[in-house]
């Protein structure tokens, strides 16, 4: 099978050399971390002080230049602030013209119209897995939320009951399903089937969904209670001004279509001096993808709901301040990680976890799960833990290859915490404590890691 075209993504942490013994960097990692907790729960530090005293303790004691800390942690900040940042900002217009222009009532009424209450979170779940197919958690997130708050309050359940079903797809299709980086990078990585490995990671995340979304979620829902905030909460209007369900639903896939046809021409073309390609590739960058979008939104959701262009100007402002300081923690919990991996924190707990004598399969999820707890990204666990299984995977059959990719998927997905830049994402746009947080989004991502193993090992039984 012909080498894959992947995805961009950041390959700088690979195998980073580790700077000091393992014991040490797992010391060093604990100490940051615990640091970063008790300066939140107990101090009641702002995030992003914590964050970055946490990532100086991490450095500092893993033995680094004072100086080459403080590199590593604004090089972090900046790269998940150009990225991650940048599309947050995108985001939040757009979900703001969404929620100002009725057209997430409309959504609410029509899910909410066609779905009983023991239904909503099914239903939920649905959305968040058609969303993030082809899209990156935090752009799946951003777009959702208005549609959940809604919802929460319209249903009048927690906030809680039908976030986590909704995060638990897009989650999955991020671990499990091209075109996402992760796995498309494994596929590549290990020589897998991209055919096969689809289908088996839809026949994957489908049950993992159904038991860390819906099932969880009204688990989680009973331990937590939260009340949707008034974000995005706009006055009564009138319902004939409201873009039809058809306009908003087109709007809403709109950048979802995009970023899935430049992962359809990438796959079928892959020859970067095709000009259909070349196009695919700029109009389905997230970035301009989401810029295009909020162009179109500007339209089919402002003057198609008979804002004029002050009201439309106003809106997109008014969308800023709230995500301020979403902004600078999300972007220090980027600085943290980088920290982490620079330290090669995540390289010295695979090394150790590679001498042990399990299975292929176990031993993917495994080096995944230790990786993502030392760094904080999915994408780095994926990256990393596929190297290291490279030379394992000969005289495997093409399912079984495609099967370690899943599993190194579901370790990458594995509880979710603090030098995780997704955990302050769900966090503030969930008006949660750390402690909450914890007990429903990292509880959450443990389940769809467990659960997906447990499919992967289940299919491994038959493949």
């Amino acid at each position: 099978m012909p080498a894959l075209s992947v995805l961009p993504f950041e390959t700088s942490s690979d195998l980073v050399k580790p700077v000091a013994g393992g014991a040490h960097l797992v010391v060093a990692a604990l100490v940051g971390i615990a640091v970063i907790v008790v300066l939140i729960t107990l101090v009641k530090l702002h995030p992003f002080l914590a964050l970055t005293l946490g990532a100086l303790t991490v450095g500092i004691l893993a033995g680094q230049d004072v100086n080459d800390v403080l590199t590593s942690f604004t090089t972090g900040f900046g790269t998940t602030a150009a990225g991650v940042g940048a599309l947050i900002v995108l985001g939040a217009m757009f979900a703001k013209l969404l929620a100002d222009s009725g057209g997430a009532d409309q959504i609410v009424d029509t899910i909410v119209g066609r779905a009983s209450g023991r239904m909503l979170p099914w239903a939920m779940a649905a959305v968040g897995a058609i969303i993030g197919l082809p899209m990156f958690f935090e752009i799946g997130l951003v777009l959702l939320m208005p549609v959940i708050y809604l919802v929460s309050r319209r249903a009048q359940v927690s906030l809680i009951t039908v976030g986590i079903p909704a995060l638990a797809g897009l989650s999955a299709m991020h671990g499990f399903v091209p075109p996402h980086p992760g796995p498309v990078t494994a596929i590549d990585l290990l020589g897998a089937n991209l055919g096969v490995t689809l289908g088996l990671g839809i026949l994957v995340a489908v049950p993992t969904i159904v038991v860390a979304g819906p099932l969880f979620g009204a688990l989680a829902g009973r331990w937590v209670v939260v009340e949707a905030p008034t974000t995005w909460e706009t006055e009564e209007r009138d319902e004939s001004t409201r873009p039809s369900f058809g306009v908003t639903i087109a709007t809403v896939l709109l950048p979802v279509v995009l970023m899935l046809g430049k992962a359809v021409v990438d796959i079928v073309i892959d020859d970067e001096d095709n000009m259909v390609q070349r196009v695919g590739d700029v109009i389905g960058n997230p970035f301009v993808a989401l810029l295009i979008a909020v162009i179109v939104a500007m339209f089919t959701f402002g003057i198609g709901s008979k804002m004029d262009k002050q009201t439309i100007s106003d809106t997109i402002s008014e969308a800023l301040p709230p995500i301020a300081g979403i902004l600078v923690i999300v972007a220090a919990g980027g600085g943290f990680k980088q920290v982490l991996v620079d330290t090669g924190i995540g390289t010295r707990l695979a090394e150790w976890a590679q001498d042990a004598n399990i299975s292929v399969l176990l031993l993917a999820w495994v080096l995944a799960v230790l990786i993502r707890l030392a760094t904080g990204s999915a994408t780095i666990a994926t990256i990393t833990a596929s190297s290291l299984m490279v030379a394992l995977v000969d005289g495997l059959s093409t399912g079984e290859t495609s099967l370690v990719v899943l599993a190194v998927g579901a370790g990458s997905l594995f509880f979710s915490h603090v030098n995780d830049a997704g955990f302050w994402l769900v966090k503030e746009y969930f008006g949660m404590t750390v402690g909450q947080t914890v007990k429903t989004w990292s509880l959450m991502e443990t389940v769809l890691s467990v659960v997906g193993l447990v499919v992967v090992l289940i299919l491994g039984i038959f493949v």
